[in-house]
Formats: structure tokens, C-alpha cells, sequence
């Protein structure tokens, strides 16, 4: 839900929808995540039960869409510390992908590592396809890898059944033609018309993050210098064009690009 309220605010231009949207993950922040680890449920004013894999992949793609929507560095720091438990408390070092329950739960008699998709999403799909888009915004390749590691673990399950695998899929061909990042920098007024334009049109292939002039302590990858008018820098993985200042220009070549993927 806070995916889908933050893409809706941005592309309808409903700031209500996007603070509703910020309101549930400050909630989730505030009340649910302890000792730098995410609880599962919460009633009655009390948070219990460790979280699943599928509570911080979805959590983490989930802030990628919010970043899209409204940047603030505080936003991108907290998903690398969900991306860090992942890392560390879920995946599966030896074989690749992630288990559904954390390497300190409770142990079980059968510990699942799940990709195939049911009512949602895989939590293994989620997981590669938000790790990998993270990793484009930090320039942290060990997500990346952890991604590549995931999507090799499923390449027969997806090879027998594709139609069951559609989110490792989707994670699969963004490895395979990378995450186009479009960082956009400027003074905040001309930015908004920037990131709206962009978000008018259907670029599933693109994540773009509108930076305001006064950002600091940036990761290298999003540091992009700031001037008195709006640049854009349109990325596919490490290789960035030159800077483009006419939205005009933009909205072509990031238009092209969809229709050659």
C-alpha cells in the first residue's frame, strides 16, 4: 500500500495520497522496527513476532517507490539498513536466495525459501528486483550480487515454470538490460515540473530521483552537482550520458530508450 499511494500521489499529483503513504511508513518505523530488526504485526499497541523476508522485501521496494515520490536522505538510509538485514539475517550464503524466516527464528522442520508467486508476489522475486534497483541508488554492488546469487538459485524454476515466476522474472530482465536511473538536480520549483512530467509517462524500465540543490551527504552515484537550473543525468547502471538541461530532451531520449527495451 505505501508503494501504490506514493506512485499514485506522484503520478496524479495527489499530495494527500503521498503523505498518506509517508504517514504509514513512519508508523511502521516508529512502532515496528526495534533493535534494528522489523516486527511482523502489531495490535493493541504492541509490536511482536520477528519479521519474514516478505515483510522486508516488500517494506524495501516499497521505499524505493517513496524515494521516486519524495526523496529524503533519511528514506534512502533506511532501506540500506532493511537491505542489511536481508543480507544478513535471510540469504542463503552457500546457494543464493533468501529463506522465509531469519536465521535466528525458531527452527523448523522445513525452512522455505520461496519463488514462486502466489496471491502476491514472491518474497525471493521482491527481494532481487528491489536489491537490484538499491543498488543503482547507493552504488553498494553487494546487493547486486546478492540479486545475481538469487536469480541463479531460480534459473531452472523459472526455465520449467515461467508462469509462475513472473517477479523473478521481472527481477531476471532487469539484469539483463540494467535499471535506467534518471537523477534529476536543480532548485526545487523547476524540479517538481521536471519529476511530473516524467512521472506522466509509463517508463517501467526507469527509476528517477529528483534531488533538490541543498542535498548533502549523497552516495557518489546520486552526488551530481547542483546549479541554478535543473539538470538531468540519465544512467544505465555505472554509464551516465552527459547532462541534459532541456526537459524537452529528456523526455525523448528516455522515451526512445523504452521503446528499443
Amino acid at each position: 500500500m505505501i508503494a501504490g499511494m506514493a506512485r499514485s500521489g506522484l503520478v496524479f499529483d495527489r499530495g494527500d495520497w503521498l503523505q498518506s503513504a509517508k504517514k504509514a511508513f513512519a508508523f511502521i518505523r516508529g512502532t515496528m522496527w526495534k533493535k534494528e530488526r522489523l516486527l511482523a504485526t502489531y495490535k493493541d499497541g504492541e509490536a511482536h513476532l520477528n519479521a519474514y523476508l516478505d515483510d522486508y522485501a516488500f517494506l524495501l521496494a516499497a521505499l524505493i517507490e517513496l524515494l521516486q515520490a519524495q526523496f529524503e536522505r533519511d528514506t534512502l538510509a533506511f532501506a540500506e539498513e532493511l537491505a542489511e538485514v536481508l543480507l544478513d539475517q535471510f540469504e542463503d550464503k552457500e546457494n543464493g536466495g533468501f529463506f522465509f524466516t531469519s536465521h535466528d527464528h525458531e527452527r523448523l522442520i522445513h525452512r522455505p525459501k520461496p519463488g514462486y508467486d502466489n496471491a502476491t508476489p514472491s518474497g525471493n522475486g521482491v527481494a532481487a528486483l528491489a536489491l537490484q534497483r538499491l543498488h543503482f541508488l547507493t552504488g553498494e554492488s553487494r546487493y547486486a550480487l546478492a540479486a545475481e546469487r538469487t536469480l541463479a538459485q531460480f534459473h531452472s524454476a523459472m526455465n520449467e515454470q515461467p508462469g509462475g515466476h513472473a517477479t523473478l522474472l521481472m527481477a531476471l530482465e532487469e539484469r539483463l538490460t540494467p535499471t535506467r536511473t534518471v537523477i534529476l538536480r536543480g532548485p526545487s520549483a523547476e524540479l517538481a515540473r521536471w519529476r511530473s512530467a516524467l512521472a506522466e509517462r509509463y517508463l517501467p524500465h526507469t527509476v528517477a530521483i529528483a534531488l533538490g540543490t541543498g542535498l548533502r551527504d549523497l552516495p557518489p552515484v546520486l552526488a551530481k552537482p547542483a546549479g541554478g537550473r535543473v539538470n538531468a543525468w540519465v544512467c544505465e547502471g555505472v554509464s551516465c550520458l552527459a547532462p541534459i538541461d532541456r526537459l524537452e530532451d529528456l523526455l525523448g531520449q528516455v522515451s526512445k530508450q523504452e521503446k528499443i527495451q
